[in-house]
């Protein structure tokens, strides 16, 4: 039957993601999600059309038994391959709060002093963030001539513990940003899908989609970059550990025009809190520090310097 099928929409039903797929089969049947609805009411199954648009979208998936009775409708009348929806769903997610979590994760209220604006940006996003988990990270992150950090480029090797499509990478900018200067770029392994500003803290956050549905226990590996075209002066950087990691990295380079006069390295359970270690550290003859910790516990790792009353925010 996939012979029958359009290329473009066989290549969506072979790799999903799952809303992805749906949306390419009503564009190929050109039928408007209102006589969707009617066709599935005439089949006995009842859904809205806020739902239907929602599981188009990527916002909301299936997951109900009658859910799924409408998806085995949906192939039906877009006339695909049985199963071949319901298989990009995979397997259900568990339910329950801290369902399919790693044992030891925190919550962003346990780590961040402010948490409200990027709960509020991550909840105008859907229920993405948090089905993923650090294996490592590598961070490389590049501190401009005027001390403001001017780009960081991370590297992670990601493991599902619920079924998804993609990252949510978080960036907080140091006080006085523009967030409207800031921007996430994918290199390898994802493309940047929605993005969301907080001027006020500073904050951004954005999609970073792969190309395929991971399942629970597949790792991925990603790459992407931030870049501040103008950043505000920084004294530290810190990477944000919600749960239980294997192994990260954190490198600073500072500019040729100036060092700082002292650097540290530190760990603590969460931001304005005591660091439950504290290590100075040298520069090196490049210009840089770096870290490297192993079975990391959740909260935040991170290098800090002085150079003047300059202050600084993290970025997840």
């Amino acid at each position: 039957m996939e012979d029958l099928v359009e290329p473009g929409l066989a290549a969506a039903l072979r790799t999903g993601p799952f809303h992805v797929a749906l949306r390419e089969a009503i564009k190929a049947r050109g039928l408007p999600l209102q006589r969707l609805q009617h066709r599935l009411n005439e089949s006995g199954v009842h859904v809205g059309l806020g739902t239907l648009s929602y599981w188009q979208s990527g916002q909301r998936r299936p997951e109900r038994s009658e859910s799924l009775r409408a998806v085995t409708a949906l192939e039906q009348i877009l006339g695909l391959p049985p199963q071949s929806l319901l298989v990009l769903l995979g397997p259900r997610r568990p339910r329950g709060q801290g369902a399919g979590l790693p044992r030891g994760a925190k919550r962003y209220a346990d780590i961040f002093q402010t948490p409200d604006a990027l709960v509020s940006l991550l909840s105008s996003l859907g229920a993405h963030d948090g089905r993923l988990h650090l294996l490592s990270s590598h961070d490389v992150v590049t501190v401009a001539d005027d001390g403001g950090v001017g780009s960081v480029e991370s590297t992670h090797v990601v493991e599902a513990h619920q079924p998804t499509d993609r990252y949510v990478a978080i960036y907080w900018g140091d006080p006085g940003c523009d967030t409207e200067l800031m921007s996430i770029s994918a290199m390898d392994g994802c493309r940047v899908g929605r993005l969301r500003r907080d001027q006020e803290s500073g904050l951004i956050i954005a999609e970073l989609v792969f190309d395929f549905l991971l399942q629970v226990g597949q790792s991925h590996i990603i790459r992407y970059c931030v870049n501040d075209a103008r950043p505000a002066p920084a004294k530290e950087y810190f990477r944000s550990v919600r749960f239980p990691a294997q192994h990260m990295v954190v490198q600073i380079r500072f500019p040729a025009t100036r060092l700082p006069v002292l650097v540290w390295r530190f760990e603590r359970p969460q931001e304005g809190g005591p660091d439950r270690f504290r290590e100075e550290m040298p520069i090196g003859p490049h210009r840089s520090v770096h870290i490297a910790a192993s079975r990391v516990e959740p909260g935040l790792v991170g290098v800090a310097w002085d150079w003047g009353d300059q202050s600084g925010r993290a970025h997840e």
